[in-house]
């Protein structure tokens, strides 16, 4: 199933973006930021909803709404404004809008508005490698074990929250982590040009409300928990590696006196291609499709790095970032960056090789060596 967005502020985009991904396993969404930009992608795709804003730089979504009908009567679209006033709803429902959403939104009542209008459109599903290749192209969200009312219990106290309270307390979310630095990023790429590398950062790059407004369109995916059992065991084993890296990286970042943040953030999402392929291979068993589990190894093996790097550019990860993950599969042996090293060496102690070879040689280049002197024998 395939979605539009017409929105022009990048933060509120973002927010609608995370809460369509997670109507549906398989949902598709596309992010217009201009009303000819949104033409262009009605002319060239076939989408299933479509969500407009009323105002635009360049015009208004009803135009959009206008030309959509013309071609296709039922499918649902939805209007989002700040107008408020009957006139305006009155307005925008002449052009046969299925919805009137308005500013500031609540996230859990757009979350049931979508879901209701989609609820009798069926799913069109496609060969398992067709899918897999679709999702390479469009954004995929990982599994999240976001407790919605958690999330709603921090909202009430929102005002008395940080940044570094929330990176704190969300340090063990690879999905989230992700969104927040996508997020982020895109828009500080649009300012500076520079990339945030950190959970904190990205917090106080887009503020503490908008920050739980990703976390709780997150935990509303009706799909962020993996269903299929033989998938589900693959998750929980890639999300055991990849924190055990995280805390192994901490701990060596911590001992050569440098700021852990950063190091823990590369473990954590060291597995990034993985818990996303469990992802999308997950949406393609509950939409009804057929894997059988003798070929996940296969999969796995010729779709996880694909979509790892597909997703950390996508994402808009620093290439620091990219690099500090690179590390924790592989390294070359001419390498002298103490970061990569340490990287290196937390995935190898994440391993049980911590006394092995190759792991002590990186220990002793980083300056821990931990190997205990031979007691001289006697002569």
């Amino acid at each position: 199933m395939k979605a539009l967005v017409l929105e022009d502020d990048d933060l509120f985009a973002e927010l609608l973006e995370t809460v369509v991904a997670g109507l549906r396993p398989g949902m598709r969404v596309t992010v217009a930021s201009r009303l000819s930009e949104a033409f262009r992608y009605v002319e060239d795709d076939d989408f299933d909803l479509i969500i407009a804003d009323w105002n635009l730089p360049d015009g208004s979504g009803l135009e959009l709404v206008r030309r959509v009908r013309s071609a296709k009567a039922t499918m649902p679209v939805v209007i989002v404004s700040a107008r408020a006033d009957r006139d305006s709803v009155l307005k925008a429902a002449h052009y046969g809008i299925n919805g009137y959403i308005t500013k500031p939104l609540d996230v859990r009542v757009l979350h049931k508005k979508l879901t209701d209008l989609l609820s009798d459109t069926p799913a069109k599903l496609p060969s398992i490698s067709s899918y897999l290749a679709d999702a390479l192209e469009n954004i995929t969200q990982l599994p999240s074990d976001l407790d919605a009312a958690e999330i709603l219990d921090l909202y009430r106290r929102q005002d008395e929250l940080s940044a570094s309270q929330l990176a704190e307390r969300w340090r063990d979310h690879p999905a989230l982590t992700l969104r927040l630095l996508d997020v982020a990023n895109s828009t500080s790429f649009r300012r500076t040009g520079e990339p945030l590398d950190t959970v904190r950062d990205a917090i106080s790059s887009i503020g503490v409300a908008m920050a739980l407004n990703q976390a709780l369109a997150l935990s509303l995916d009706v799909s962020r928990n993996i269903q299929h059992p033989p998938l589900r065991a693959r998750a929980d084993v890639y999300y055991g590696q990849a924190l055990s890296v995280a805390k192994s990286a901490q701990a060596l970042a911590l001992r050569l006196k440098k700021q852990p943040m950063l190091f823990q953030q590369a473990g954590l999402l060291s597995r990034l291609g993985e818990m996303a392929l469990v992802k999308v291979l997950d949406e393609y068993v509950a939409l009804g499709g057929e894997v059988e589990e003798t070929a996940f190894e296969a999969l796995f093996r010729e779709w996880s790095a694909p979509f790892g790097n597909r997703l950390k550019i996508h994402w808009h990860l620093s290439l620091g970032l990219r690099e500090l993950i690179g590390a924790v599969h592989t390294l070359g042996s001419d390498c002298t960056r103490e970061d990569r090293l340490l990287m290196r060496a937390a995935s190898l102690e994440s391993l049980g090789l911590k006394s092995g070879e190759d792991c002590q040689r990186l220990l002793r280049r980083l300056g821990l060596d931990e190997t205990e002197p031979k007691e001289l024998k006697p002569s």
